[in-house]
C-alpha cells in the first residue's frame, strides 16, 4: 500500500507565504480550467498579468527580501528561488509579446513544482533552523508588506 502524502503544518510565521501558495495552486487550477473551457488566451493572458501584479509580484518581494536574509550565504536553495522566481517573472513578462496555450502550460507546470517544493522543502528547511525570534520578526516584515487580497471578478474558469 502507497502511503500517503500528509499534509504539512505550518508555522503562524510562515503560514501567510502558504495561503499565498494556496491562493496561487488555484490560479492554476483556474488557468487550466479556463484552457479546458476555451477561454479566449488574451482573456486568460489579462487574467496572468493582473495576479502577477497583484499576487505574485508582491509575493516574490517578500521571499527575496524577507525570507533570503534568514538564509545561510552560500545555500543552493537561494540560487534556486531566485532562479525559478526569474524563470516565472520572464514567462509571464513574455505573454505580452506572445499568448498561447502551450506557453500558458509550462507557466501552469512551472509555478506549481515551485510552490511544492518551497512548500516541502524550503519552508520546512527554514522552520527547523530558524528560532522563535527569527520566526517571529519574518512574520512581522510579512505583516509590513502584504500582497492584495483583490479579487478577479471574470470567473472564466467556470464556464464552459
Amino acid at each position: 500500500m502507497a502511503d500517503k502524502i500528509k499534509p504539512l503544518k505550518r508555522s503562524k510565521e510562515l503560514a501567510p507565504l502558504s495561503h499565498l501558495h494556496h491562493d496561487g495552486l488555484l490560479f492554476i487550477w483556474k488557468i487550466r480550467q479556463g484552457l479546458a473551457n476555451g477561454t479566449s488566451q488574451e482573456l486568460l493572458r489579462k487574467y496572468v498579468l493582473w495576479y502577477w501584479q497583484e499576487r505574485i509580484k508582491p509575493h516574490f518581494f517578500q521571499e527575496e527580501q524577507i525570507l533570503i536574509p534568514y538564509m545561510s550565504k552560500g545555500d543552493p536553495a537561494i540560487v534556486r528561488l531566485k532562479d525559478e522566481h526569474e524563470q516565472i517573472r520572464e514567462l509571464i513578462l513574455s505573454l505580452d509579446e506572445e499568448a498561447d496555450k502551450q506557453t500558458f502550460i509550462i507557466l501552469c507546470d512551472l509555478v506549481d513544482k515551485h510552490i511544492r517544493w518551497e512548500e516541502r522543502e524550503l519552508f520546512s528547511s527554514l522552520e527547523r533552523g530558524l528560532n522563535q525570534d527569527q520566526l517571529t520578526t519574518i512574520f512581522k516584515k510579512l505583516e509590513e508588506h502584504p500582497v492584495s487580497s483583490e479579487k478577479w471578478t471574470d470567473e472564466f474558469w467556470t464556464k464552459k
